[in-house]
């Protein structure tokens, strides 16, 4: 998935003359572009908030960066891109892209509260688009960003994980199914489309600004632990994926990228940082009451996003490595951040719980609230017959 270097092929480009021995006029600089800098130009979807905003702000500050288009669905806050605001879905995305030499995607949708069938329609369709509108603009790489949740979380699964590992996660967890896909586009693109580079990151547990299945595990009143699994957290910190994503824009590195801290921590390790004990429950209780919540709309993540807490995930980074990059933050950090983050936040099962709720939660402990939820809603059920 090499490509050439974006410096060298600009500095092809100006030293290029016009039949009479003249030089081409240079085109006038557009918004946030740098006179004199001959690094590559840069597109990012999604640039508007979370992980794109940020990555749109630390290139646009970049010496190494020529000019920033920043795209997504509503004005972001940094000055210095050049703005065009549209769906990623729209075809007219091709225009907006020509002339940049990269694009990162990063519109994604990811909520727990969204509806899947939506969800995935945006994720894919917005991917699909992305890739074609680039080849049809004569981007030569696109950068995509998926999850290290990818690999699946299994108990023979390697510690670490090598970015070759086969990806074996199922649909069944949040957004799991979407990132597959993703994942099978980033392959097929540049059969599809010669010419075209495609670099995947697959970040691990993600923190800072997240709100997702894995975050809400730490809002509990106690850790679930499923009986007879083998947990291994690793995190990665929105600044790690921001600066991982600046290496592959830069073409540093390629390919399949895993990122997260280095190592990981058991389970104790865990406990004893976070001060939150644990609730152990059979795998049978707990996944089939985490379902049965799920299907009748009590809770958003589904029975599969279990297996991330269950069974070990966590990725080499090797790649990476190789090519000097290092994790600025340790597991040990990430996790107390993300602990000060949802500090005041009360989750049971992936629901958000109100302060008379948590207070019952909390006294009561996880468990009851698991199953004494499931036990309502089958009286609900049996008053709703009678009726």
């Amino acid at each position: 998935m090499s490509s050439p270097d974006p410096q060298v092929r600009g500095a092809r480009n100006h030293s290029a003359r016009m039949p009479d021995g003249q030089r081409p006029s240079a085109a006038p600089l557009r918004a946030g572009e740098s006179a004199g800098v001959r690094g590559p130009v840069v597109a990012v979807t999604g640039a508007a908030s979370g992980v794109g905003a940020l990555l749109t702000e630390r290139l646009a500050a970049s010496e190494e960066i020529k000019q920033v288009v920043a795209i997504d669905e509503r004005r972001g806050e940094c000055a210095a891109a050049q703005w065009y605001i549209l769906d990623v879905r729209d075809p007219a995305i091709a225009e907006k892209l020509r002339g940049a030499d990269v694009v990162v995607h990063l519109a994604l949708d990811l909520d727990l509260e969204t509806d899947t069938a939506a969800r995935t329609a945006y994720n894919v369709r917005g991917t699909q688009t992305v890739l074609t509108a680039a080849a049809a603009a004569g981007v030569h790489r696109v950068v995509l960003c998926t999850s290290s949740m990818v690999y699946g979380a299994l108990p023979d699964n390697e510690l670490p994980l090598s970015e070759d590992a086969e990806l074996r996660a199922t649909a069944e967890a949040t957004g799991v199914g979407d990132l597959l896909e993703i994942e099978r586009l980033a392959r097929r693109a540049p059969r599809a489309h010669p010419g075209l580079d495609v670099t995947v990151v697959r970040p691990a547990v993600l923190v800072g600004g997240t709100d997702t299945a894995l975050t809400r595990y730490f809002e509990s009143p106690r850790l679930l632990v499923v009986a007879g699994s083998r947990p291994a957290w690793q995190f990665c910190h929105v600044e790690d994926l921001c600066s991982a994503l600046e290496y592959a824009v830069l073409e540093k590195v390629d390919g399949e990228l895993a990122v997260g801290c280095d190592g990981w921590l058991e389970q104790e390790e865990i406990e004893e940082l976070s001060g939150i004990r644990r609730m152990e429950l059979p795998s049978a209780v707990a996944l089939g009451a985490a379902a049965r919540l799920h299907r009748i709309g009590l809770t958003p993540s589904p029975a599969g996003d279990l297996a991330y807490t269950m069974y070990p995930w966590v990725v080499s980074g090797s790649r990476l490595h190789e090519a000097g990059w290092r994790p600025q933050w340790t597991n040990e950090e990430v996790l107390a951040e993300l602990l000060e983050e949802v500090a005041g936040r009360h989750t049971v099962v992936g629901r958000r719980l109100g302060r008379k709720d948590a207070t019952a939660a909390g006294a009561a402990g996880a468990t009851v609230a698991l199953l004494g939820a499931a036990a309502v809603v089958r009286r609900a059920r049996k008053a709703r017959r009678r009726i």
